[in-house]
């Protein structure tokens, strides 16, 4: 018989014991180890038991253990030193509280969360990269108001048949049994967030706070009684349904998270977010929320989207279209149309948001980058693709002028780094902990403490390996008598390479298979083995995908190489820690440029481990030559499976002429010195840069404080320069039809151009209905290409010289000739205004229509 409903029995804590519950109700355990020690101590078999689950511990343990611990001074003393750092930690000033003019608060919207195993609300990097971003804004004392969903059956767990298919399992989570609080009103009752369907049906959520460290996350669940059936499941799982119910889903996390932050803020005196970002597009809705408050408080669409946008940060983190939300606008037609309208926010305006170019589609990465004043990519290869992608976005722009920036990912090293590295690093290197500085210092650290801690951690992972690998092969039907084998599988002295991801084709899981024969001699070499452990989970309808795993499960089930490359299921964040501790390098061959930039190779080499990859993502940027290898990759092939095997070839041999050479290499018996040598490169050369901590002060000062100040110049004295802004935005756009480059003339050239000299320029330019300081005349120039194209032009402002009463003006001004070589120039004209973060902002351009005044020419 099953249950009619499930839910958790809390224990009683004797009063001695309450900051037990404290402490539990904090997230910060997941990244402390002190406070996990004293978890630990409440009860060692039980806490393994429940896999260092805090919540599960405490109600799991007997009463009479509680009591016991309850007249242990010690235990108390430690108790209390715990709590006392806690709340030192959660009021202390932080690096963000010594900024001057700060925000006073960022709501941060993301539709999942990596926090810790014992929250499963993610599924990949999006979610670990987000779970990061939250710790690391507690640690700095950024204060982040975080919004999410809870799903009721968070992201499947995963087994595999005899066969080697991925099976999926939904486990239920009682929210009861994970570490929330219920929201409420100061009456008691439960906090209800309210959004109007179609069909005059309404959508009810309730309110869990998660508390991460300083950080407030806010999660909707729509598993209440005041739903129909279909409501209460919108929050069922994480990426689940079809289209409609994914409709909700970010309905519910963008319009849903506005109104649970005001609730939030109005109960428990939170500060009002002054910026908000928008993690990938699942979350656009809420600029659509926050101009209807606008609105509704007697600001126009227009003067509403400006201030809303003033403050909005949206982060993309997809390299390619498909992996954009898209929605028939129908769908969004009758969701914001009808009795269901909002009157304030007319539906056609939402329809043009999220306009693109294929019509009847809703890009939801589309209307993020409308509502948001800045953008950013996650790897500076990832901007470069994204000005590429969203080029139709800001028409008549070149590619490098598309305002989409790049803030490279970092991660969380308390949660990813071994505790024997953070120890040692704390001991030796105090600077380096307390401040993140002072990486040079790790040559100070003896090659023997290395590799003496590499191999811990390596044994470490072979261990909880075997543990894994028999659970599988039980659960796939093996018996007992069968997997003595297992005892052997894995060799805690074998080079070890990790392989652990998502599994969408592009990462290309099955890459190392490309050649069985050479991957089994490279496994089984008596000399110089090689092991690989390998991890990841398809989307539950990528058929694709699973038929992936399926091969690599095979490959690895075979008698003969069964001990030296295993597929462990179910990935989680436990097992993504115990990989990228204990593996000596990390594998990584996506298919450039698809991967926007890929964190685990970042954990991977705060641990000491070596990262072979293909040039992607973050790799590409921060590859030097000598802190891993470069995968060589084969882009100008086009032909899928030629690609591959060249790039298979590569990686072959790679590892076996100079990754496996370089670990084997020990004169005399003695330490891999060479290949000690680049561990400590590695860490000294990465380790300051692939910090989530860097990356934070990075969306802090190049993003955070730049959207506060355009938000509180847009929102003071009651709106008025968001209704300037509006205004002129609106006179310029309708005269821009208007506004052309006429003639062009330049003097100073000679005969003969020579490096040194000045091109003069007077343009003659046709303003219509605008004045000269509505507009910026440019002169751009530089290098040619064989179509007269300019390559990475720069750019001068030309001043008025004179302006007629035909509407006509002349601007003027100087191109200096720094280089020799062929040369070109030619005049635009752009929008100008002091509110304009960018002067791509409003798509608008002016150029020559023939190459008025364009020279090409040889410079000497």
């Amino acid at each position: 018989m099953r249950a009619i409903r499930r839910f958790t029995v809390r224990t009683v804590l004797p009063s001695e014991l309450a900051p037990l519950g404290e402490l539990m109700h904090n997230l910060r355990w997941s990244w402390h180890p002190e406070t996990l020690d004293l978890f630990a101590e409440v009860d060692p078999d039980t806490w393994e038991r429940v896999g260092h689950d805090p919540v599960a511990l405490l109600g799991a343990v007997e009463p009479e253990r509680l009591r016991e611990l309850a007249g242990d001074r010690r235990f108390l003393r430690r108790l209390a030193d715990a709590a006392d750092d806690l709340r030192e930690y959660m009021t202390a000033p932080r690096w963000y509280q010594s900024l001057p003019d700060a925000a006073r608060a960022i709501a941060y919207f993301s539709p999942e969360y990596g926090i810790a195993a014992a929250l499963p609300q993610y599924s990949g990097g999006l979610g670990i990269l987000a779970g990061d971003h939250l710790k690391a804004a507690s640690d700095l004392g950024v204060p982040i108001l975080a919004v999410g969903l809870l799903y009721r059956h968070g992201y499947f767990t995963q087994s595999l048949s005899p066969e080697g298919w991925q099976l999926e399992h939904y486990p239920s989570l009682d929210p009861g049994g994970l570490p929330l609080t219920l929201l409420k009103e100061e009456d008691g009752s439960p906090v209800r967030v309210k959004i109007g369907l179609p069909e005059h049906r309404v959508l009810n959520a309730q309110v869990w706070v998660a508390q991460v460290g300083r950080v407030p996350l806010l999660l909707l669940d729509s598993d209440v009684a005041e739903n129909d059936p279909s409501a209460r499941d919108v929050t069922d799982r994480l990426y689940g349904g079809g289209t409609e119910h994914r409709l909700k889903q970010e309905l519910l996390l963008g319009v849903g998270g506005v109104r649970a932050i005001r609730a939030y803020c109005r109960i428990t005196g939170h500060p009002e977010p002054e910026v908000f970002h928008t993690n990938e597009g699942h979350a656009g809705f809420l600029g659509l929320e926050r101009i209807r408050e606008l609105t509704e408080a007697r600001l126009s669409f227009e003067e509403a989207l400006e201030a809303v946008r003033a403050g909005t940060v949206f982060t993309t983190h997809t390299p390619v279209p498909a992996g954009i939300d898209r929605f028939p606008t129908e769908l969004i037609a009758r969701q914001f149309g009808g009795e269901n309208s909002w009157p304030t926010v007319p539906v056609d305006r939402i329809l043009a948001l999220g306009a693109e170019e294929e019509p009847g589609k809703f890009n939801m990465a589309a209307m993020g980058m409308r509502l948001a004043q800045r953008v950013n990519g996650v790897s500076e290869l990832h901007g470069e693709v994204s000005r590429e992608m969203f080029q139709g976005l800001w028409p008549g722009f070149d590619i490098a002028e598309v305002p989409i920036g790049s803030i490279t990912n970092g991660v969380h090293a308390p949660t990813w780094v071994g505790r024997e590295i953070m120890e040692l690093a704390g001991r030796e290197l105090p600077s380096l902990v307390e401040k993140a500085q002072g990486w040079e210092g790790v040559n100070k650290i003896s090659d023997e403490e290395i590799w003496e801690i590499r191999g811990r951690l390596r044994a470490r992972l072979v261990e909880a390996a075997r543990v894994r690998l028999r659970r599988s092969w039980l659960d796939r039907g093996a018996s007992t008598a069968e997997l003595g084998w297992i005892d052997d599988a894995l060799d805690p002295e074998v080079l070890t390479i990790g392989f652990a991801r998502r599994v969408p084709s592009y990462k290309r899981l099955t890459l190392m298979l490309s050649d069985p024969v050479r991957l089994r001699g490279l496994l089984l070499d008596p000399d110089k083995p090689v092991q690989i452990v390998i991890a990841g989970k398809a989307h539950p309808a990528d058929e694709g995908g699973k038929k992936l795993i399926q091969q690599i499960v095979k490959f690895a089930d075979q008698e003969n190489v069964r001990h030296r490359i295993v597929f462990l299921p179910d990935y989680d964040m436990a097992l993504g820690q115990l990989m990228v501790q204990g593996c000596d390098v990390w594998m990584n061959n996506p298919l450039r440029p698809l991967e926007a930039c890929g964190t685990s190779g970042m954990k991977a080499a705060l641990n000491g481990g070596l990262n072979l990859s293909i040039r992607d993502g973050w790799w590409d940027e921060w590859y030097d030559g000598t802190n891993g290898w470069a995968i060589p990759t084969a882009d100008g092939v086009v032909d899928p499976e030629r690609r591959d095997e060249l790039e298979a070839n590569a990686l072959y041999d790679l590892i076996d002429h100079e990754v496996a050479d370089r670990f084997y290499d020990r004169p005399g018996g003695g330490l891999p010195r060479r290949w000690l040598e680049m561990v400590r490169h590695t860490l000294s050369s990465l380790g300051p840069k692939v910090l989530a901590g860097r990356m934070l002060r990075d969306y802090v000062v190049e993003l955070y404080l730049p959207a506060a100040t355009s938000a509180r110049a847009l929102s003071g004295g009651g709106h008025e320069q968001a209704k300037g802004f509006a205004s002129w935005k609106l006179r310029v756009s309708r005269a821009w039809p208007g506004v052309r480059v006429e003639h062009v003339e330049a003097a100073g050239l000679g005969d003969t151009p020579e490096v040194g000299a000045a091109l003069e320029l007077r343009a003659t330019v046709a303003l219509g209905e605008l004045e000269p300081g509505d507009v910026e005349v440019q002169a751009a120039y530089g290098r040619v290409g064989l179509h007269d194209e300019l390559l990475s032009p720069s750019y001068t402002s030309l001043s008025v010289e004179s302006q007629g009463d035909d509407g006509r003006a002349v601007f003027v001004g100087a191109i200096p000739l720094q280089r020799t070589g062929a040369f070109g120039y030619t005049v635009r004209v752009v929008p100008s205004h002091s509110l304009l973060a960018s002067p791509a902002e409003l798509g608008l351009i002016a150029v020559p229509e023939e190459p008025a005044g364009m020279t090409n020419g040889t410079l000497r």
